[in-house]
């Protein structure tokens, strides 16, 4: 009876000591205080692409704690989104996730945020010249040589393209580089035979791809470095009547349903999920650097020690057999459906 009393005594003091060892338990580093917000900052902000990003850029805002908000502008504008980028510093953010239209106007901008204590990490497109602590993308040049690659086995490495561009936006340009370096070098008996600027409207696409298709009937395939062009071009190669291996870089609906139905070769798709996570962990991080204690000169030099200059989040090539894992709804309503 007595064993037993103390057992029970010793197992009354250990529950009472219970809730003072939880209370002295340190709380982990990685949460947010309360109202701790990061925007999420882009141009043309109705481009499907941006969903799947913030969607994961938002999950892994919530785990932390933290609150996640979406802006941009829906014009294809860079003063537009200049204005959308300081809308926000006026909201006293604890970072930006950035995709700027184009990398100079935004070095200024960027900057201000820096001496306001704001980090700033690009994504998908960067500014290389600004105080930007991070970038995050799939790895643009490769992106381009793996389009080539795909372009030319299609063709059996012969044969004649054209190259559609959107001139001035970063990414998009090293794209379309690597594209055409790839083909040069690795792929002789490909020849280029125009090049042209659709500026992401599937309009001008159409126009420049049923001009270039009648200046030149033996043309055989069409790149271009985003997915709206993709939509055009694919039409005016349909009209024309000719069997053109059309390829992109991004995706959206239309775009699947067009490779699914065969007018359409392929896709370069970067992995938006992984970037938005991912981003959102660089963003914290580079809002937190006192976590951070690296073996360089930050201090005496003064710049966050999380600098990360590139992170690359992945990417997959779409064809008809796999355009079904990439439908936004299809993902959205599985991931509605995981929550609940």
């Amino acid at each position: 009876m007595t064993r037993m009393l103390r057992g029970l005594t010793a197992s009354a003091l250990f529950a009472l000591a219970m809730p003072a060892v939880a209370a002295e338990t340190p709380q982990t580093p990685f949460h947010c205080e309360p109202g701790e917000t990061y925007y999420m900052n882009v141009m043309m902000s109705g481009i499907e692409y941006w969903k799947p990003v913030f969607e994961m850029f938002q999950q892994a805002a919530e785990q932390m704690g933290c609150e996640a908000k979406f802006t941009g502008t829906p014009e294809y504008d860079v003063n537009r989104q200049l204005a959308t980028f300081e809308q926000v510093l006026a909201r006293d953010p604890a970072g930006i996730f950035l995709h700027p239209m184009n990398p100079d106007p935004f070095i200024g901008p960027i900057e201000r945020a820096r001496k306001m204590g704001v980090p700033v990490v690009t994504f998908a497109a960067d500014s290389p010249r600004s105080d930007r602590v991070s970038y995050i993308t799939s790895n643009n040049t490769r992106e381009g040589r793996i389009a080539a690659d795909t372009v030319a086995e299609a063709l059996d490495g012969e044969g004649k393209y054209a190259v559609l561009e959107n001139p001035g936006q970063d990414n998009h340009d090293r794209r379309t580089a690597a594209f055409i370096e790839r083909m040069e070098s690795e792929y002789p008996d490909m020849e280029l035979v125009s090049q042209a600027a659709s500026n992401q409207d599937p309009s001008k696409a159409y126009n420049a791809v049923l001009t270039i298709g009648q200046s030149h009937p033996d043309l055989d395939a069409v790149f271009m470095p985003e997915a709206t062009s993709a939509i055009g071009a694919a039409q005016a190669a349909k009209e024309l009547g000719k069997d053109i291996v059309i390829m992109s870089v991004d995706i959206n609906a239309k775009v699947l349903d067009m490779i699914k139905a065969g007018e359409m070769h392929a896709a370069i798709n970067p992995d938006q999920g992984m970037q938005g996570y991912m981003g959102f962990m660089l963003t914290w991080l580079a809002a937190h650097p006192e976590l951070i204690d690296p073996m360089n000169d930050y201090q005496s030099k003064g710049f966050n020690p999380m600098r990360v200059p590139y992170v690359d989040n992945g990417l997959s090539v779409v064809t008809a057999e796999n355009a079904d894992a990439f439908y936004w709804d299809k993902y959205e309503a599985a991931r509605e459906g995981a929550e609940q």
